[in-house]
């Protein structure tokens, strides 16, 4: 019965996700175009916000645990575990103030109405996975731009999203490039639990009556670990010990 009633649904979501993404790509460029940076922030905030209105179509509820007061003065690394696409706007709301962005892989740079702009011209970095010599120097160049700007890098360590919700092991390489380059970032750990139910049953029908949780464990200092693998190796156990199974 759950599955049959989300035949509907799904089609409703696809619907309005695709009218917003469509809608929201024109105000993004006018933004940019207009009111430059800032403008367009203000667009893509407001994107992520429809696109969680959006889910709610689904019966989906979204918690966002964060007890901590985290400043804005400085640039933050946030790690989290990947389980789907819908792990992205619920962290780009919550943590707005921080100007977050994505390494993302370059076959999201084009063809997505709203995303492939917002990753384009927002600040985020798009990655070739299998050329390393692109891949390292615009991590380098990213990295770098977060520590002069003091905003967000969002990075999932996995590499891929987790289709059932078992963490993947952490790859490393790019975690220890951002903290290289942005020394003073603080980093942030989030575990994300239950996104992958979104797509339990694949891209159609939608999961349903889901409630998708968001929790922020407490900020570490780069500058308190000398060994930056005992560092990484902290950050993964704190999130996965918070996965729920």
């Amino acid at each position: 019965m759950r599955k049959l009633l989300a035949y509907p649904l799904s089609v409703l979501f696809y619907l309005c996700f695709g009218l917003t993404l469509v809608i929201f790509h024109v105000i993004q460029w006018f933004c940019h175009k207009v009111f430059g940076y800032k403008g367009l922030k203000k667009a893509v905030d407001a994107l992520q916000f429809a696109i969680m209105r959006c889910l709610n179509i689904l019966g989906t509820r979204i918690s966002f645990n964060n007890p901590y007061d985290i400043s804005t003065d400085r640039p933050l690394i946030i790690v989290a575990n990947h389980q789907s696409m819908y792990d992205i706007s619920p962290i780009l709301w919550y943590l707005r103030k921080h100007h977050v962005k994505f390494v993302s892989k370059k076959e999201l740079g084009k063809g997505i109405p709203s995303i492939s702009y917002n990753l384009r011209h927002g600040g985020s970095v798009l990655i070739d996975r299998k050329n390393p010599r692109q891949a390292l120097p615009a991590m380098m160049k990213f990295a770098e731009y977060i520590e002069k700007t003091k905003r967000a890098a969002v990075i999932f360590p996995e590499g891929t999203r987790s289709k059932d919700g078992n963490p993947r092991p952490f790859k490393t390489k790019g975690l220890e490039l951002l903290m290289k380059k942005a020394p003073s970032a603080l980093i942030v750990p989030i575990t994300v639990n239950n996104s992958w139910k979104m797509l339990r049953y694949g891209a159609f029908p939608m999961g349903i009556g889901n409630h998708i949780k968001f929790t922020v464990h407490k900020p570490l200092e780069i500058i308190n670990f000398t060994d930056k693998t005992e560092l990484i190796q902290q950050l993964e156990q704190t999130i996965v010990d918070a996965i729920e199974r």
